[in-house]
């Protein structure tokens, strides 16, 4: 089932109407000032999350509901195929499905980034163009981890490059350790920002550190970081990362665009407040339940959630209330 030409229509006059992103760099920083990206991945991604029917088949018609109210916030684009959509769930056929209806939906000056890895980097290639095809305008590409004892940085930098080479849309890194177990290496993400078709990186790891330095040793390049978690976004704001991919956004997107409106604007201090009340919903929906526990937030929040699929369980009832008290304590519900 395609979205529906009806949905796709009043989606983009809705989405045009949107604010462009702010400029990356905050008030305040020190940051030196980069020459303005070629493709400016300011701002916030929601990494969509797959809706499925309660046989587990993918839910169409509850993805056009989602992407009708996520209109009205002001994120800078959409991923699909994230981590948060199950990708490695999916058949190929429904990872191409899913991104040409999401992309139907959505205006030309929204981007839709689209999760392209694979564990070969033949597979990686084929499934990229897949995508610009489907109308991506950004392959996510994540790291190939089955043989990770093999993914030297040698290795990754050949991938990657090889990706690069042959990938007709810009391709962004991402890393993404806690489901991977491997850390694309620092002198990997140097090394490939110097690539003409690789703008960015994703980076998941929550290491502020490592994010800071990736900003200060790619400054000469075309290239931009993206905080991978909307735990520590006011910190990867802080040492100049330009955007972020946030699983929260799912259910909490108004919140999560004002953050990044706080950050670049120079409010601080309200920013540090809101940072904070954000902190333990996003570890609930991330680590501590993962992705059940964010379809299930998103219900609180009018979204469709619904099941995930198998072996993916459910949360239990006692889950349930634990996740709800998280967020009502940090005043969400």
């Amino acid at each position: 089932m395609a979205v529906s030409a009806r949905l796709a229509s009043s989606l983009r006059p809705a989405l045009a109407a949107l604010p462009r992103a702010a400029p990356r760099h905050c008030r305040g920083l020190s940051t030196p000032q980069r020459s303005e990206p070629s493709l400016d991945l300011g701002g916030i991604f929601p990494p969509l999350a797959t809706p499925f029917s309660p046989t587990q088949e993918v839910d169409y018609a509850q993805l056009e509901g989602n992407l009708r109210r996520y209109a009205s916030i002001p994120f800078r684009g959409l991923v699909a195929l994230g981590s948060n959509g199950e990708y490695p769930y999916l058949a190929a056929r429904e990872r191409v499905e899913l991104v040409s209806c999401v992309r139907r939906a959505l205006p030309r000056d929204r981007l839709l980034l689209a999760g392209s890895g694979c564990e070969s980097t033949q597979a990686t290639i084929e499934l990229t163009v897949s995508m610009a095809e489907a109308g991506a305008d950004v392959a996510l590409v994540v790291t190939p981890c089955y043989y990770r004892g093999a993914m030297t940085t040698a290795a990754l930098i050949h991938h990657y490059t090889e990706v690069g080479d042959a990938s007709p849309i810009p391709v962004l890194l991402y890393s993404v350790p806690a489901n991977t177990g491997l850390d694309l290496p620092m002198e990997a993400v140097i090394t490939l920002a110097q690539h003409p078709n690789i703008i960015g990186i994703k980076d998941s790891g929550g290491d502020i550190t490592r994010m800071g330095l990736m900003v200060h040793k790619t400054r000469k390049e075309d290239f931009q970081v993206l905080a991978g978690s909307a735990g520590f976004l006011l910190a990867s704001y802080a040492v100049g990362a330009s955007g972020g991919v946030c699983a929260l956004a799912n259910a909490l997107g108004d919140a999560l665009c004002q953050l990044d409106h706080l950050c670049r604007a120079g409010q601080w201090q309200e920013a540090r407040e809101l940072q904070h009340r954000l902190i333990e919903p996003n570890t609930a929906v991330t680590r501590r339940f993962g992705i059940p526990g964010l379809k299930k937030a998103m219900e609180w929040f009018g979204y469709y959630g619904g099941p995930c699929r198998a072996p993916l369980a459910p949360l239990s009832p006692a889950q349930v209330e634990e996740l709800r008290s998280t967020f009502s304590a940090n005043g969400w519900l």
